[in-house]
């Protein structure tokens, strides 16, 4: 009927035909869509010309208001023989209508300015009713291995919006770079946010980039990114990477190392990819330093959960710590894994003594985890089933079917073919609820998310080309309530992806084409890591 994406709920024609907006079409933003009407303006208005002036008299206006009869991020859309109606039941709820009232109006609508002054916006006259399927609809964007200014990042909230995601996790430490100004601990921007080369490609590549890189966010520039955010009803969720994933922190301060084990004061920025043996020392130093990083990070994000990462923290250099035995034996613990849980903990309840809630990556199970601790579950659908069924919530984003940064098709022209294939048909079939879960296990997963990891993406077109047009697909497996994934309708997803595909054009979005990258999107001579086969079903 018409091509959107995400798919609604429900849509019928109220009459053949469409009607057109013109210059005098007026905006009327009743009680609490004031914010609605700003983006609309800002805009639609932008690339349409139309000033959508402040609504008077007559039917031909665009009227959006919050209507209680819909759920809190749903909304009707309707063109009939009144005045245009966006409602919603939240502000939330009529952005989300606006989104979709823009994809009716065509591609166009989506540029920063009128391409053809004078014509035509045609609305058909139609009536949508949606709602989401899941309140956690996530991109991860890391910006650690490779930094993404801030321009940027405001440019991939306007492409979540576009798609109706509303949860933006902001990876913004790792062993390769830190991201974010911590006024009490300059080093960890003056030394811990610079790396001296890159490895060009996967891990096992010969290639270097010989120049530095890096770059992070101020306090100010983090602000203005959360409020961008909230204009858009997306919440950004920062994650700060302990105790694994840390030797740009250590760098910057060797005291946060394992000192008695290695020189700490002679590591740099970790220049390659891979997990780093050097991770942080389980002693009062360090836990003080981290908990004066996150009192920042909590003054600057509004979020409910604060991601603490917590995955893939190699443990030798513990083994052979006396600091680490001794900390062992005097807290009781069994051994080092008990000892990450320990340190986990130790933040779970610093975040809830502060109204936050602690969300991290899968392996924060290991050892037991506090009651009202989340998990992102990414080695597959093991982890996210064994915390629903212990109590906890999940967000489902498991490696095999939504890291984007995995190829998206097989062949030699694919531009740094990491992990398994997975195609726009893979990732529309992807199943965010695992079967095994009863009905009340269920209920805790909060929803999914797709991960973006840039440890080959060394610029803003190779994001481009790895997260689209696959985040459509993604999209609407997050919002739609669609059927059992053999049962979905690819063909029709392809058929509507043809409009979509002129959106992302107009958006500048350096999408893989259906039929394979274009010669600039290739890179010829780069060592990647592809695996055969279908992923593992775990």
């Amino acid at each position: 009927m018409v091509d959107l994406i995400p798919a609604p709920a429900r849509c019928s024609w109220n009459a053949a035909g469409y009607t057109s907006l013109d210059s005098d079409t007026a905006l009327e933003a009743r009680p609490g869509t004031e914010g609605v009407a700003r983006w609309l303006r800002a805009t639609v208005g932008a690339a349409t010309g139309l000033p959508f002036p402040e609504a008077g008299e007559g039917a031909n206006r665009l009227v959006l208001s919050i209507e209680p009869d819909l759920p809190p991020e749903g909304y009707r859309l309707v063109n009939d023989d009144g005045p245009y109606r966006v409602q919603g039941g939240s502000a939330a709820g009529v952005f989300w209508g606006a989104q979709t009232f823009r994809q009716l109006l065509g591609p166009d609508a989506f540029r920063r300015a009128p391409v053809r002054p004078g014509q035509d916006w045609d609305l058909p006259r139609i009536t949508v009713e949606d709602s989401p399927r899941f309140r956690w609809r996530g991109l991860m964007l890391d910006v650690a291995r490779h930094f993404m200014p801030k321009e940027g990042v405001l440019r991939y909230l306007d492409l979540m919006a576009a798609h109706k995601l509303n949860v933006f996790h902001f990876h913004l430490t790792d062993d390769q770079g830190w991201r974010i100004e911590i006024r009490r601990h300059p080093r960890l921007t003056e030394v811990a946010s610079w790396r001296a080369r890159t490895k060009f490609g996967h891990r096992a590549s010969p290639l270097w980039e010989e120049k530095p890189h890096g770059g992070y966010y101020t306090q100010d520039d983090i602000r203005e990114i959360v409020a961008y955010a909230a204009e858009r009803h997306i919440t950004v969720v920062p994650e700060i990477d302990v105790p694994g994933h840390s030797q740009a922190a250590i760098a910057a301060y060797p005291e946060l190392g394992n000192t008695d084990v290695i020189d700490t004061s002679a590591l740099t920025v970790w220049d390659t990819w891979g997990i780093s043996s050097n991770v942080l020392a389980p002693t009062d130093t360090t836990l003080r330093f981290y908990e004066e990083v996150f009192e920042e990070v909590l003054e600057l994000f509004s979020s409910e959960f604060i991601h603490v990462g917590g995955d893939e923290c190699r443990k030798e250099q513990w083994s052979e710590s006396v600091t680490a035995k001794t900390r062992i034996t005097e807290l009781g613990l069994a051994d080092e894994d008990e000892l990450q849980s320990w340190f986990i903990g130790h933040f779970d309840k610093w975040l809830t003594a502060r109204g936050r809630r602690l969300i991290g990556w899968d392996e924060i199970l290991e050892g037991g985890l506090a009651p009202g601790a989340a998990v992102s579950s990414w080695r597959g659908y093991g982890g996210g089933v064994a915390a629903a069924r212990a109590g906890h919530d999940v967000v489902m984003c498991p490696e095999q079917y939504v890291y984007l940064d995995h190829r998206q098709a097989p062949g030699e022209h694919e531009p740094v073919p990491i992990g398994f294939v997975r195609t726009l048909e893979d990732v529309y079939r992807f199943e965010p609820v695992p079967s095994q879960l009863s009905e009340e296990e269920a209920r805790h997963v909060l929803g999914t998310q797709a991960n973006v990891w840039t440890e080959v993406m060394e610029d803003t077109a190779r994001v481009d080309y790895q997260t689209f047009p696959r985040l459509a697909a993604f999209a609407e497996v997050a919002w739609s309530r669609l059927p059992a994934p053999q049962e979905r309708d690819f063909a029709d997803f392809e058929r509507r992806m043809a409009a979509h595909y002129g959106r992302l054009d107009a958006l500048g979005v350096a999408y893989r084409p259906p039929t394979g990258p274009r010669p600039w999107q290739r890179r010829p001579g780069v060592l990647g890591r592809p695996l055969e086969g279908p992923p593992p079903n775990r």
